[in-house]
Formats: structure tokens, C-alpha cells, sequence
């Protein structure tokens, strides 16, 4: 259990931290995500969540 409140504090980290640096680049962004198709966007979140299971797996593999 304490595992899952660090991993969400460190996802609220960045992003607190993203917001915080550069909050207009957040902005470009979005409007750039608002201009991809629906099936371009799947796309990259299912890549981010592939991306973000291997970070956790190699991570619980070397012992965290």
C-alpha cells in the first residue's frame, strides 16, 4: 500500500512541477493533443502506459 501513495506522490510531483515551470508550454501542448485524431492519441497513451509498466517493472526488479 505504501508503494502505490509514493508512486502517485511522484506523479503529482511532476506534474505539479510541470505546471509550475511552464505553464504556457502545458497549453501548446494541449492544443496540439486537441489536433490529433482520436486514434493518434490511444496511441500515445497506451505507449505511455506500456512505457510506464517497464519503468515500474525494472524498478521492483533492482529492488524498489
Amino acid at each position: 500500500m505504501a508503494t502505490i501513495f509514493l508512486a502517485f506522490g511522484l506523479v503529482l510531483i511532476v506534474e505539479g512541477l510541470v505546471y509550475a515551470l511552464a505553464p504556457s508550454l502545458v497549453e501548446q501542448l494541449l492544443a496540439s493533443l486537441r489536433a490529433l485524431p482520436d486514434d493518434q492519441r490511444r496511441l500515445i497513451g497506451l505507449a505511455a502506459l506500456a512505457f510506464g509498466v517497464v519503468l515500474v517493472w525494472c524498478g521492483k526488479m533492482l529492488g524498489a
